[in-house]
């Protein structure tokens, strides 16, 4: 597993979380360490286990086995009462026979805090979260949206040490979910509070979090920052998974080449030791495909027939059979100012040349 730069005391700690329901492993021996102040996602299909574990965080599930050390304090068998963290969920959880005031107020009401201190803390919450007028209405008032920035505040009111976000955009539109991912990453960045949050939205989660935790089967495939998960995925489920990806099939001829129809591939990552006549699976994301002047000087060039032109607004996806692999379609990214440049269409050809510097070899 691959992971990113870990401090020598993690503000949350987890070793060896695992959780079964009957004969279903929903864990298998998590281990994670995280740095205070920062956001860190789960990212996974549904039913991976990222709900789970963040559930046995807050105490709302208990695990089976393991511990949870938080902030020097061993949290592992705290019922959810006595734990340190404020949690938005994706529906939201308001009271909707409180005003937003009360449901913001709830938490400090409970901790018996005075009126005055309430009222302030309340009006600076709700100020944050660019509601300030917002205090008098009712949640049935108020768009999905305003009702999400209203639980995170509720979530901030004590000043939790831990903030956790379960799947808490995936209720609204896209065009609000954008306006708030951006709003939360800004909005956690200012209070350097320590977030965990769930997703499986790969978009969501690279533009938001300093480090994604990809879960598969109850367990870690990889931690890293955006970067590393995307442009170094350690396995073909993280391949695969996050971001688009072209799987080539191709076989080993040994000192680090492969076939793969009629091109022969030379320094792809981690094909070095491959025996001669193995077959692998490459794995090229579609910008790492070269195009036109690129293509002269490349040892890999190849002529192709365009089959679909995907046109997604900033760029085009566009798929092309090379000779000698016709039952492999390679996708290809171009922005939207090159593909009109190039007046693509299907059944026309277009030279290409892939970059093995920018391929690996996974299982």
């Amino acid at each position: 597993m691959e992971s990113g730069p870990i401090s020598a005391e993690p503000y949350l700690k987890l070793s060896g979380i695992t959780k079964n329901f009957g004969r279903f492993t929903a864990l298998s021996g998590i281990a994670l360490a995280i740095e205070r102040g920062k956001l860190v996602t789960f990212l996974g299909p549904s039913g991976c286990g990222k709900t789970t574990l963040l559930r046995i965080i807050a105490g709302l599930e208990t695990q089976d086995d393991g511990s949870m050390v938080q902030g020097g304090r061993d949290i592992s068998r705290l019922p959810a009462m006595r734990r340190d963290y404020g949690i938005v969920f994706q529906s939201y959880a308001l009271f909707p026979n409180l005003t937003i005031f009360a449901n913001v107020a709830y938490g400090l009401v409970n901790r018996r805090k005075g009126q005055d201190e309430i009222r302030r803390r309340v009006a600076e919450l709700l100020k944050l979260v660019g509601l300030p007028e917002a205090g008098a209405k009712y949640p049935g008032q108020l768009s999905g949206g305003q009702q999400q920035r209203v639980a995170l505040a509720r979530a901030l009111a004590t000043s939790p040490g831990l903030l956790l976000l379960d799947e808490p955009l995936s209720a609204l539109d896209a065009l609000e979910r954008v306006r708030l991912r951006g709003e939360i990453r800004a909005l956690q960045q200012r209070l350097g509070v320590t977030t965990i949050m769930v997703t499986h939205d790969q978009e969501e989660a690279l533009s938001m979090a300093d480090e994604i935790v990809v879960m598969n089967q109850g367990r870690i495939e990889q931690v890293g920052t955006p970067q590393q998960i995307y442009r170094t995925p350690s396995t073909a489920f993280v391949a695969d998974f996050v971001g688009k990806v072209n799987v080539l099939s191709a076989v080993a001829e040994g000192a680090g080449r492969f076939r793969f129809g009629d091109l022969v591939l030379d320094g792809a990552i981690g094909g070095e030791a491959v025996p001669a006549g193995t077959r692998v699976k490459l794995y090229l994301r579609p910008e790492d495909v070269l195009i036109d002047g690129a293509v002269q000087s490349s040892a890999t060039a190849a002529t192709g027939r365009v089959g679909k032109v995907e046109f997604l607004g900033a760029f085009c996806l566009v798929t092309v059979t090379l000779a000698g692999a016709e039952a492999q379609p390679l996708v290809v990214s171009l922005s939207r100012r090159r593909s009109d440049e190039m007046s693509l269409v299907e059944g026309g050809m277009l030279s290409v040349a892939l970059r093995p510097d920018c391929m690996r070899v996974l299982s």
